[in-house]
């Protein structure tokens, strides 16, 4: 008798989220010291581990290369336990003995953790550590496209979750992969909050499950090289970044844009760095297998090198060639380089001055990826303030490579693998998300006020009255009272 798999899928979204849950309640008793014990447990495991789980989310999703996979791993334990060691995330946070208020830490509960296959065993790492820091139970869902990746990750935190002497149950994962299993999941009422990175359709899934959510959409960065930039830097960080991972950080740049005095300056450092300039026929032969006839990006492209892409669309470039850049003019949606390419693609634009560059900037966001990253190389700081006032994103990184830069790896932003996009970009938060984002306060307030401190005093009332009075800052029991002294007094006179 064969079993229907979306049954099954649910099913055991429930047994999970469960187990989770009860689990849960017995690490919201433990201390401070405790949880960092199981935290540092499972840092240290992953970590000796790096170079294992990347080599298993290569081989099954093909994406990107096992050195900087490797890495990634490395930045999803060692440096993000470096950022949150420290942090106090039980009992008592803060005690203002000014202001008579005490914040408590709460922990929400059941995390459902959405995994994607660009980053499927740093995400993993990343999700559970946080999530358990806070005093909560973690369910991951697996993408499809890289289960065996993920569910081994899960096996390893679990391990050494359980020999720290964390309670079973506090790290779950589905292993039969349904859309129905992963919705339940997300709309169950024992679920406290969705961390979703992924797809656009997913991150929406997301937020309409009725369950609190923190979502990532897509990227598509513009990197503006201003003309007192330090081109050779520049774009040397531009490069790097989009070629780490063959491009799969969702960080990573998209666009290059260019003030014209510099640009045939730009264009030659490029091609220093084997950046290869595809000609308008080759820009469009790439163009048709960029995008699916349903407008999403293609997924034979996402996290294959430049080579590999060209002879997917039977374009013949150099072996050496790191990226590949396409000279644009124009901006609109139906124009695939002017969205995200997980992959060593990048759109040209080159433009009068920096207001152009900055209204160019404005409309590739537009396009897609608002709320997310932009990066402007450039000396000049008011260049640099105007960016920052204006630009729709939630973080602005400045003369610094855009994958790395944006998840706090070469800048001093919180080190994270789910980066906020605001309210701009259709996100609950803008920020990097820690293990403060996973937790409630609880306000513990004493009283500093009487009620009849609050009401005011009839002598008040009475002494304003006396004095013949216009105007005062009264409260209206006070006027109430004025009212009935003044006719009090007429009374008395008549």
């Amino acid at each position: 008798m064969e079993y229907d798999k979306d049954l099954q899928s649910i099913q055991e979204a429930r047994f999970v989220i469960e187990a989770a849950k009860k689990a849960q309640k017995k690490l919201a008793e433990m201390s401070q010291e405790q949880i960092d014990a199981i935290v540092e447990a499972m840092v240290k495991k992953t970590s000796e581990n790096a170079a294992y789980l990347a080599k298993l989310a290569n081989e099954e999703t093909g994406f990107g290369n096992v050195t900087d996979k490797t890495l990634k791993n490395k930045f999803a334990s060692d440096v993000v336990w470096s950022s949150i060691k420290d942090l106090k995330t039980v009992g008592i946070l803060k005690d203002d003995k000014d202001k008579r208020i005490m914040d408590v830490a709460v922990p929400m509960g059941v995390i459902a953790g959405l995994i994607p296959s660009t980053n499927p065993t740093s995400t993993t790492i990343y999700k559970a550590l946080i999530a358990v820091k806070a005093g909560n139970g973690i369910v991951i869902s697996p993408h499809p496209g890289a289960k065996n990746a993920i569910l081994e990750t899960v096996k390893i935190l679990r391990q050494a979750a359980s020999e720290a002497g964390a309670p079973n149950g506090i790290i779950g994962a589905l292993t039969t992969l349904t859309a129905k299993g992963t919705e339940e999941l997300m709309k169950h009422r024992d679920t406290a909050l969705i961390l979703a990175t992924g797809g656009e359709a997913m991150v929406r899934a997301a937020y309409s499950s009725g369950n609190p959510a923190i979502g990532v959409g897509p990227g598509n960065g513009p990197a503006f090289i201003e003309r007192t930039a330090n081109v050779e830097q520049a774009v040397a960080d531009i490069i790097a970044s989009k070629t780490f991972d063959n491009g799969v950080i969702c960080a990573s740049e998209q666009s290059i844009v260019v003030e014209r005095v510099i640009a045939e300056q730009v264009i030659v450092e490029l091609k220093k760095h084997q950046a290869y300039f595809l000609s308008e026929s080759e820009s469009d032969k790439l163009a048709g297998f960029i995008l699916r006839g349903n407008g999403t990006m293609n997924p034979q492209i996402v996290g294959k090198t430049a080579v590999q892409v060209a002879k997917m669309a039977d374009i013949i470039v150099p072996e050496n060639t790191t990226i590949l850049v396409s000279p644009q003019e124009t901006v609109a949606p139906s124009n695939p380089y002017c969205k995200e390419k997980l992959c060593p693609v990048i759109a040209f634009y080159i433009e009068e001055n920096w207001l152009d560059a900055c209204n160019r900037s404005i409309e590739l966001l537009n396009v897609e990826g608002r709320g997310h990253t932009l990066c402007i190389h450039s000396q000049d700081e008011e260049v640099i303030k105007e960016f920052a006032l204006h630009k729709p994103v939630s973080r602005m990184l400045i003369n610094t490579p855009g994958a790395l830069g944006g998840i706090g790896g070469t800048t001093n932003l919180e080190p994270a693998l789910t980066l906020g996009c605001g309210a701009v970009g259709g996100s609950s938060t803008s920020d990097n998300i820690t293990p403060l984002h996973l937790i409630n306060i609880r306000k513990a307030a004493y009283g500093v006020k009487s009620m009849e401190s609050l009401r005011g005093s009839e002598d008040t009332a009475q002494a304003a009255i006396s004095i013949g009075a216009s105007t005062v800052d009264i409260s209206d029991n006070d006027v109430r009272k004025l009212i009935e002294a003044a006719l009090k007094k007429l009374s008395e006179t008549s």
